[in-house]
This record gives C-alpha cells, structure tokens and sequence, in this order.
C-alpha cells in the first residue's frame, strides 16, 4: 500500500469514528477543505461512495460502513503498536483533549492547572466542560472525567475522589414558609428544582434510600435546568427545593445557612468522580502525567482509591 493510500484510509476512519468532518480534520491536523480533497480522492479511486454528508451531519454508506467495520481495527492496532513501541522512551507532549463535569473541573483539574502546566510545559490541555455523558471515544477525546455509576462500558477508570453525597436542600425562608419533608412522599407538596440531562433531554429523577427502603421522585416546580450555575442559585432564591451533588457552592451554602439539608437521612452517597479513558488506546504519556498529577503522586501522595467495578487501572 502506497503511503497515499495509507493516508486516505486514515482519514477515512477519524470521520467515521468522530462522525464529523470537522472534528476529525482537528484530529488529523488538516483543514476541512483537505480533509475533503483527502476523503474525494480516496472514493473516487475506490469508484465508490463511503460517506453521506449533509450540513449538519456525516454517516457512511453501506459500503463505508463495511470497509469502516473490516480496517478501523487494524489501523487502531498499528497505531497502539507503533505507540507501544517508543513508549517507554516517549515524552508527555501534544493536545490532550478532556471531557469532564463542571462539577469535576473545579474540584480536581482547576487547583492543578499551574502545578501540570509548570511540570509539562509541552502538553496542551484541551478541556471541554460537558455535564452530559459524552461519547470520549468517538467525538476524539482522549479521556473523560464522570461521576462512577455514569460510566461506559469497555472503559478503564482511576478513582478520583472518594463516594459523593447526594443533598436534598433549600434555603431557610423556602422552608420557613413551606415547611420540611420528612419523607420522599412529602416531596409532593413541594415545589422541586429540576435537573435535566444534557443530550438525552431526560428530567434527573430523586432516588433516595433508607435502611434498604428505596424510592424515586420526579416533582414539579418553578425551574429544570442543566447547569448548577442555574439550580444552585435557584434554591438559594427560595424557588424550592434542590436534589444535587455536593459540590463546593453547596457545602459553602450549606456552612453559612443560606441553604439548609432536608431528607438527610433518606438521601445516600454515589460513585465518586473518575477518569475513563478507552480500553482500546494506548496510555499516552501525556494522560498518564495529568492523572499522576490530578492524584498528587508528582506531590508524592497515594491514590484516593482503586476502582473496583472497572478493570485495567494504571
């Protein structure tokens, strides 16, 4: 196979793969006119069509999809092979591309930046705050950062931080002037700040336990949103009440009284936040040195934790 070949082949698999133009010329280092040049030329030497493209979207054809199904595997191999080899003399340099939680990127990344940059001067980070569930793999990341029991599967994750507690809260003149639930039936007399999942669209449901007694609650209420730069603010307002992460907004709000806990014997911890990356790719040199640094082992210091549901932890 000609080297022009080989090119064309490569390009062909980072659209398929990140199903978009776009994404996969950032991928390749190309302009999206010469990713086209590129993709053009290899059907017109095939005497077939591989893609359909419209202004918003990119899929293959049936015989892309076959050709797509038979090389990606081959090529992901040669690329992990070649990456295997110099690997252990590699350095960590390039982009690395970063999906991870609002949540996540000022608990973990935001402290850390000065520290990863000053340590890893040829690394560029790429960081895409998503609070949706992003496919990593395919729209050309190399690792995401998610709450545990929202991760994909075929992954390998590192532990970031130790089980998050979920709260049910709201501000004392809320409360004041409708009084506390002491049970999830009691939800239904409440006005409810709703979350809704970016990309699926989906309303969050209230899950809640005690002693082994589990419920779900979907209220009502003045407000959805999908950003807590939205509910936080809501519930501190008196809108109603808020069933969210511990994050940092919330503890402060919650130390100062201008939010109170409700249900809090009824409301259990989940996963903490995790690094996943594919199980297919190679650990780059890069990813490895910002996971030593977002577990403070370039400090010296231990991990938080070792996952257990996920295998192949570095």
């Amino acid at each position: 196979m000609r080297g022009a070949e080989f090119a064309e082949l490569k390009a062909f698999v980072a659209v398929v793969d990140r199903t978009s133009f776009a994404r996969a010329a950032d991928h390749l280092g190309l302009s999206r006119s010469a990713l086209s040049q590129v993709i053009r030329q290899l059907e017109s030497r095939l005497g077939v069509r591989l893609l359909n493209r419209t202004t918003r979207s990119v899929s293959p054809t049936e015989a892309g999809r076959r050709l797509h199904e038979r090389i990606a595997p081959m090529l992901r191999d040669m690329d992990q092979a070649v990456a295997e080899a110099v690997g252990a003399n590699a350095r960590a340099a390039g982009t690395l591309r970063i999906n991870t939680l609002s949540m996540a990127a000022k608990k973990v990344i935001a402290p850390r930046l000065g520290r990863f940059a000053q340590a890893h001067p040829e690394v560029v980070l790429d960081i895409v705050i998503d609070d949706g569930l992003a496919d990593i793999a395919g729209e050309g990341f190399d690792a995401g950062i998610r709450v545990g029991g929202r991760l994909q599967k075929d992954m390998v994750a590192v532990r970031l931080t130790p089980d998050i507690e979920l709260l049910a809260v709201a501000s004392p003149d809320y409360l004041a002037r409708y009084g506390e639930p002491r049970t999830p039936d009691d939800l239904g007399n409440h006005a409810c700040i709703n979350w809704r999942f970016p990309g699926s669209g989906k309303v969050a449901g209230w899950e809640f336990i005690k002693r082994g007694k589990r419920a779900e609650y979907v209220g009502e209420g003045p407000l959805i949103s999908n950003h807590q730069d939205i509910v936080v603010p809501a519930a501190l307002q008196g809108l109603g009440i808020l069933y969210a992460y511990n994050d940092d907004g919330i503890a402060e709000a919650l130390r100062d009284g201008r939010l109170r806990r409700v249900l809090a014997d009824w409301s259990p911890t989940v996963p903490g936040l995790y690094l996943y990356y594919s199980s297919r790719r190679y650990l780059r040199p890069a990813l490895r040195a910002l996971i030593d640094c977002l577990l403070d082992r370039d400090l010296g210091g231990d991990d938080h934790a070792s996952p257990s549901q996920h295998p192949g932890v570095p």
